[in-house]
């Protein structure tokens, strides 16, 4: 089974085109015709079963068949991660993230970061196919880069960790959380938070974590992250 991502679906929609990109995608690589039923997601926990009314490359119609709600999970999870010096290695991230079910994730720029600015629209677009591949319902939200000190001075309701290499008096993340809470998550870049980002966090309320004896690359670190609170919450 294929998903497609339409994120203008609703309840209220009967007929509808497909984007320019669906369209080619499923008439000229998945040779889909007139008649053939497809499923769709709008990306806000909506799957919809359709069928194809005209299989045209450049505009695809469709009316919906049925339509299922996908409930969300208990808790949500956001990731704060420093983009890497290397654009593949945090677009792998992205994707491995969006399969295990991460829900936001917000770049953030530090005073060690090799990287400050990133290709949104693709990666964005990276999210999207990850969603369709692993059949999720929700697309997490991508925010747009952000100075670490700008992120701290936000809201950020539930559980609050900063996972950081520095000898501190730091528990693991698996021992700090609890199932069904909201989590964020602080990952720093390949040079780690400087000491006083570290401070700083933490007069914010962020717990120093560890994510265990070995040390990790940022974006290994974030997935790591992102399974243990899924080992939490039954995932």
């Amino acid at each position: 089974m294929n998903y497609f991502y339409q994120e203008n679906l609703d309840n209220s929609v009967t007929q509808f085109a497909f984007s320019p990109e669906e369209s080619r995608h499923m008439v000229k690589a998945l040779r889909k015709r007139e008649g053939d039923t497809v499923h769709i997601t709008n990306g806000k926990g909506l799957v919809f079963t359709a069928e194809i009314l005209e299989a045209n490359p450049k505009r695809c119609m469709g009316r919906i068949l049925e339509t299922r709600k996908v409930h969300p999970t208990m808790h949500s999870l956001h990731l704060a991660v420093a983009p890497t010096k290397k654009a593949d290695r945090f677009e792998w991230f992205l994707e491995k993230a969006t399969e295990m079910g991460v829900d936001q994730i917000t770049p953030v720029i530090c005073e060690h970061s090799e990287r400050e600015h990133l290709q949104m629209e693709r990666m964005r677009r990276i999210l999207q196919e990850a969603m369709k591949q692993s059949l999720r319902a929700y697309l997490p939200t991508l925010s747009d880069p952000v100075p670490l000190v700008t992120f701290l001075e936000g809201k950020h309701p539930g559980l609050k960790f900063i996972a950081h290499c520095e000898e501190d008096d730091k528990v693991e993340l698996k021992r700090r959380l609890a199932a069904d809470k909201d989590v964020v998550v602080l990952i720093g870049p390949e040079g780690d938070f400087s000491p006083s980002e570290i401070r700083m966090a933490e007069d914010k309320g962020f717990l120093p974590v560890s994510l265990g004896q070995y040390r990790l690359r940022t974006e290994t670190a974030a997935l790591m992250a992102c399974a243990v609170v899924n080992l939490i919450n039954g995932g």
